[in-house]
């Protein structure tokens, strides 16, 4: 086994992780849980990665059995990111496909939790909404009344869509962040992401955000909760889609100009914070100001 003292190493800082469930840091610790079982299953074979993991699922059994389940339930985005490192997918390739497993999970989770279990999302928030401290003040403190409430737990229910994405996207780039150099260390390549300066969106999101804004501009006084659930959660992801194709202009100009790599750090800082400079994104989708840059330089 090439990697064998490595390999338990790795074996056990992912029974460190299952065991922080049991503690405050979960909220922290579950983003990083399903980065041993991606290195141990892209650099082991089958029978290797086995014996790695069963004696750590034993341990946590012993403790916790629902642990196992959790554990279960997470090595699913680590074998499908694992497997595509071992065919030596592109990056994008890969974070999509392990993003589109963990949110594929997510959903399943609510669909079982609804069908099974008769689990209502909608009374589980009214519940948590009217009982949790808000800055130290219940919302009877507040002066919220019931009418408020609801509509508050409304709105977090129709933003749902939008976080489980970004937290499916979240894991997933956070994943390939640590365990891209980490394989690389060990001599296992695996393809980078482009260089910021290359990241651009199709020119189609900007129809897709003037469909969004004429959702929301048609069903913002009606009571079709699933029209204003399309408008509320695909407004918002892709406005940080034009942020994130700002911030990729602003590396590429840098590039062209060869400016210092702090310059566009600054400027994406700004377009980050502030809600309205995603505008820029969209200014670069609509003209061509790559190319005119490009143009100008020669």
């Amino acid at each position: 086994m090439k990697f064998r003292w490595t390999s338990v190493a790795w074996s056990v800082a992912y029974l460190l992780l299952l065991l922080s469930l049991s503690t405050p840091l979960l909220i922290i610790t579950t983003l990083f849980m399903i980065i041993p079982p991606v290195v141990l299953f892209t650099t082991l074979n089958t029978r290797q990665f086995v014996l790695h993991i069963l004696p750590v699922w034993l341990i946590v059994g012993l403790i916790t059995p629902v642990y196992v389940l959790i554990a279960a339930y997470l090595l699913v985005p680590a074998l499908v990111m694992g497997r595509w490192y071992k065919k030596r997918a592109s990056a994008q390739s890969t974070l999509v496909a392990g993003m589109i497993t963990i949110l594929g999970e997510f959903l399943l989770l609510l669909f079982l939790g609804k069908t099974l279990f008769h689990f209502d999302l909608y009374n589980y928030v009214n519940e948590v909404l009217k009982v949790t401290p808000l800055i130290g003040l219940s919302t009877s403190d507040l002066g919220w009344t019931s009418e408020e409430i609801q509509k508050l737990s409304v709105m977090t229910i129709q933003m749902i869509p939008m976080t489980l994405i970004i937290s499916s996207a979240l894991i997933a780039v956070i994943t390939h962040s640590i365990v891209r150099p980490i394989l690389n260390s060990m001599n296992y390549a695996v393809p980078k992401m482009k260089p910021i300066r290359d990241w651009r969106l199709p020119r189609s999101f900007i129809w897709y955000y003037l469909i969004g804004f004429i959702v929301l501009m048609l069903f913002s006084g009606s009571d079709n909760s699933y029209m204003l659930m399309i408008s509320a959660n695909l407004l918002p992801l892709l406005q940080l889609g034009f942020k994130i194709q700002a911030i990729g202009f602003f590396f590429f100009v840098a590039h062209e100009r060869n400016w210092n790599k702090v310059f566009p750090i600054l400027l994406a800082i700004p377009v980050i914070l502030l809600p309205s400079l995603w505008i820029i994104g969209i200014i670069d989708l609509v003209f061509p100001l790559r190319e005119r840059v490009t143009k100008s330089k020669r």
